[in-house]
């Protein structure tokens, strides 16, 4: 089954309803579906054949969803990443995956060709002169459920980025859970994307399009919270298809508003979001955010806390990542692939139709990550009273002090709460005593903060053992194109100034 069928329902029950807008731009399904057969076609003319890879780099707009849809409705595998990628990284991707097609913007085509090392071939379409005109609607292509239909470059905060294979069968299944699970859509629906459609906001696009609801397209270079929530007065928008902790944070900084009452989901993810954060934001907006925990490996997603369990709950409930989604199994394992006990810490493991193929071209990486056929993620967690999953931290990231894991995660909640912090993240440094001690970095949320009261805040909310010996103020934390933030390079900068 091609994912695209999955929209076919929507396309003759809503042919005339909006599907797209971009500014004042729109599509109807009717539309949306002939647009996506011509990209399709002109993909094809440029002698792409099925199983062929299309590589997207290109800023939220008008055309994004119908480049998206079409690649994998004419049998191709559409490649996303994100616009805010060096030419040179988006060049270092194309060379691995090796597309036929890459669509980007015009001021992007020469640093991409001069990126590109004379291996790999493929015709470079700047999405400005693509004028994809009507061509006959076809049928979908068919598909086999295990054909690729997606690589989702990781964000390569260790290392090289990996292309996980996402094939027709896993987005159909993430799609489909997402709806029992998580938000159920619907075709009077109006899903603002404000996230980049390259990466969660994109796979959004699946379930809220197969239910017909309407998708705002906002292309923005950065997230303005009073902007975005002016469009939600004004537009009567329900749902945000997707968003990261850190534009709730942004969110609780613009000016209080009693118009918002369309507002019915918001779905966050991508990163922990710290305990005060999203108590603060539950009190503000209401019970309409739903959390999600996942991976570019098993999209949308692994677990999910609904929004009905983060209200009246107790903190236990917040700091969780929510309940096993339907149709995937977990289960957690220690540093020798045994499932440890019920009330123990343990790498947390995926199967499912939602877990991907492999890693693109990458035999080694995947039989690492997919040994004895579960998706090892990489995340220490454990279920709670509650049969909550609580994802602690990365593996990698856990400091052993004096032989004992502390959790960065752990740490940050904690700082977190103090009203004078804003942001902080937490990782190990050397220490020659030790091993590793704590360090934080702070965004203060108050000029007069300083490294003695937040010590002594942690001394009566934190176990010894665990609080920092080095507490860092900083203006911003670095984050990743997808708002993640580079704990390893802070970890790298302060090692090394060390």
């Amino acid at each position: 089954m091609n994912v695209y069928a999955m929209f076919a329902d929507a396309m003759r029950r809503c042919a005339d309803a909006v599907a797209i807008r971009h500014g004042e731009r729109r599509l109807s399904y009717r539309e949306l579906d002939a647009m996506a057969a011509a990209a399709g076609a002109l993909f094809a003319s440029h002698g792409c054949l099925p199983g062929d890879r299309i590589l997207l780099f290109l800023r939220n707009g008008f055309e994004y969803p119908a480049l998206l849809l079409g690649a994998m409705r004419a049998g191709f595998v559409v490649v996303p990443v994100n616009a805010k990628l060096h030419p040179r990284e988006v060049a270092w991707i194309a060379g691995d995956c090796a597309p036929k097609v890459v669509v980007t913007h015009r001021e992007h085509v020469v640093p991409l060709r001069e990126g590109l090392d004379a291996a790999t071939q493929c015709r470079m379409l700047a999405v400005e002169d693509l004028g994809l005109a009507d061509s006959p609607l076809s049928k979908p292509v068919e598909a086999e459920p295990d054909d690729p239909a997606w690589i989702f470059y990781t964000s390569g905060t260790t290392g090289r980025p990996k292309g996980a294979t996402l094939t027709h069968r896993n987005l159909v299944a993430a799609a489909v859970n997402c709806l029992a699970d998580i938000f159920d859509f619907r075709s009077d629906d109006r899903v603002l994307h404000v996230a980049p459609l390259s990466h969660g906001s994109g796979l959004y696009l699946l379930p809220s399009l197969a239910r017909g609801a309407a998708n705002i397209i906002s292309d923005r270079p950065s997230f303005q919270p009073d902007e975005v929530l002016d469009m939600v007065a004004a537009e009567g928008i329900t749902a945000f298809a997707f968003v990261a902790p850190t534009m709730i944070v942004r969110l609780l900084d613009a000016a209080p508003r009693d118009d918002l009452r369309s507002l019915r989901g918001v779905i966050y993810g991508g990163a922990t979001i710290h305990l005060e954060h999203i108590k603060a934001a539950v009190a503000r907006f209401g019970p309409i955010f739903h959390q999600l925990y996942g991976q570019g490996e098993a999209p949308m997603t692994i677990s999910c806390l609904p929004a009905r369990d983060h209200v009246g709950a107790d903190d236990q409930a917040l700091l969780s990542a929510g309940y096993v989604r339907a149709g995937v199994e977990v289960k957690l394992v220690d540093g020798e692939d045994r499932e440890v006990g019920p009330d123990e810490d343990g790498e947390i493991c995926v199967r499912g139709d939602v877990v991907m193929k492999g890693y693109w071209g990458n035999p080694k990486a995947t039989a690492s990550a997919l040994r004895g056929g579960w998706l090892h993620t990489g995340d220490i967690g454990h279920f709670d009273g509650g049969g909550r999953l609580r994802v602690l931290d990365r593996r990698h990231d856990t400091i052993i002090s004096g032989g004992t894991n502390i959790y960065p995660k752990e740490v940050e909640d904690v700082i977190a709460s103090h009203p004078g912090v804003r942001e902080v993240i937490a990782f190990g440094l050397p220490d020659p005593e030790w091993g590793e001690s704590v360090a934080v970095a702070v965004v203060a949320e108050d000029p007069e903060l300083n490294e003695a009261a937040l010590l002594s805040f942690c001394k009566a909310n934190l176990a010894s053992f665990k609080k920092p010996k080095r507490v860092i103020f900083v203006s911003e934390l670095p984050k990743n194109a997808y708002g993640k933030v580079l704990r390893r390079a802070l970890k790298d900068q302060y090692t090394s100034a060390r």
